[in-house]
């Protein structure tokens, strides 16, 4: 099913992982005040960010912990009523198979991200 709020829903899933992917500091952060609401929050197994503040420094910690992998769609964005669904991989840039793949669940509000679930599938053992 294609609808105009399905391709909103595309567009803010593919805009996410570019924030995600965003290096340097200036723009990652123009990306986010773009693409999330003044009170967003997103929560994961492993923090929950509140606020555009918490969630770029969570977004720089991830790149920290992963430099040089990038992360990616995995698949088609499933989305209605401003909510999305989508699975994600971080990995090396052409490698066959991501270190780490994730779920997230999207809700927009206005066409910004209000919430984001995530869930990790896969994650490498220490």
């Amino acid at each position: 099913m294609s609808t105009d709020m399905n391709t909103d829903m595309n567009v803010i899933a593919e805009r996410y992982i570019d924030a995600w992917n965003e290096t340097d500091a200036t723009t990652r952060r123009a990306l986010i005040d773009e693409l999330y609401t003044q009170d967003a929050g997103y929560t994961d197994p492993l923090l929950d960010a509140k606020g555009r503040d918490q969630i770029d420094a969570a977004i720089e910690g991830a790149q920290q912990q992963f430099a040089g992998l990038v992360f990616s769609l995995a698949g088609p964005v499933d989305s209605h009523h401003d909510t999305a669904r989508f699975q994600w991989h971080l990995g090396a840039p052409g490698a066959d198979e991501p270190l780490v793949v994730g779920f997230d669940v999207a809700v927009a509000e206005g066409g910004q991200l209000r919430r984001v679930y995530g869930f990790l599938d896969k994650v490498p053992t220490a």
